[in-house]
């Protein structure tokens, strides 16, 4: 467990934070704080910095410009001290395939002064019947877990999870979210990244959407939810296919309809009155001789507030 005493001091400050690779600035002013024992999540597509911002916060690469400041230190006066205190996890971790998961687990151990049992960490990411199987005959699941393993046998105060589940099944996903929430539950403080919105949902406690280098929307996914103004989300396509039949104004002045938008020929309406937006869309559709091909409803999530934002689906920025 994390002593109450160093809760006072930010697990993570970044403050003007800027990185450009040549032409294309990929990081571009970015401030955000991040509390001891907090899980804060880092949300946004591909490309948005999400990555780099990481990278310069765990002293993997230098900032152009800000400040970065980790419990308390600076990478500049007290890189072996930090070290010693964070976990990583990066986004591919390339272990040797030819070593077994006890070898692995042990070399990760050796990098630290003092730390976790070997054994102990085995068994908290659930490998103990792979302990003596090798990496390269491990399962993607197994080797993120593995990866994880790695980060944690240190006993760091705040750990660095950059795209922990990209890639994995159902199952492997939950269960690392399983793993995750239980080192919450210690009391470390964790950053993570990832442009999975259900798992921003299910693990942190606030989070920042991140586009174009920049924090667009900072706060508890049910805030940032909560700021949609709209309980649910109707999505509907026409029969022909056409959108032109239908303004965004004219479904926007239909009872219960809050915002509406297009995009790849389906229509997207915010609403905050389920049961009077179906009906009021099915009336109108009905008085123009318009059909419906599809109409799905769903309630609001934080990749209906990046689309709020940004006019773009998460998966196609």
């Amino acid at each position: 467990m994390i002593s109450p005493s160093t809760t006072a001091v930010p697990a993570l400050r970044v403050a003007g934070l800027r990185k450009a690779y040549g032409d294309v600035v990929a990081v571009d002013g970015l401030d955000l704080t991040v509390a001891r024992g907090e899980c804060f999540g880092l949300l946004g597509p591909n490309g948005a910095g999400k990555t780099t911002t990481i990278e310069i916060c765990e002293g993997l690469t230098e900032p152009d410009a800000g400040d970065v400041e980790v419990l308390g230190r600076r990478w500049q006066n007290d890189e072996r001290a930090l070290r010693e205190r964070l976990g990583i996890q990066l986004q591919e971790t390339q272990l040797a395939e030819k070593l077994t998961v006890e070898e692995t687990v042990t070399l990760f151990r050796s990098f630290y002064e003092r730390g976790r049992s070997v054994d102990e960490v085995i068994d908290v990411v659930q490998l103990g019947e792979k302990r003596k199987g090798r990496v390269g005959k491990l399962s993607g699941g197994q080797k993120q877990r593995l990866a994880l393993a790695c980060a944690i046998v240190g006993d760091p105060e705040l750990l660095f999870l950059d795209e922990p589940t990209t890639g994995l099944d159902p199952q492997s996903r939950r269960q690392l979210w399983d793993l995750i929430v239980e080192l919450r539950a210690s009391g470390r403080s964790i950053v993570l990244t990832t442009h999975y919105m259900d798992e921003a949902e299910k693990l942190c406690d606030r989070v920042a959407i991140v586009d174009h280098g920049h924090v667009i929307a900072l706060g508890t996914p049910r805030e940032l939810i909560a700021s949609l103004g709209a309980e649910h989300v109707v999505e509907f396509t026409l029969t022909d296919g056409r959108t032109d039949a239908l303004t965004a104004e004219t479904l926007q002045r239909l009872d219960g309809v809050r915002a509406a938008r297009v995009h790849d020929g389906r229509w997207s309406m915010e609403v905050i009155g389920l049961a009077r937006a179906v009906p009021a869309l099915l009336t109108e559709l009905s008085g123009r001789g318009l059909r419906l091909e599809e109409l799905t409803t769903h309630s609001a999530t934080l990749e209906d507030v990046f689309v709020s934002l940004t006019g773009r689906q998460l998966r196609d920025a």
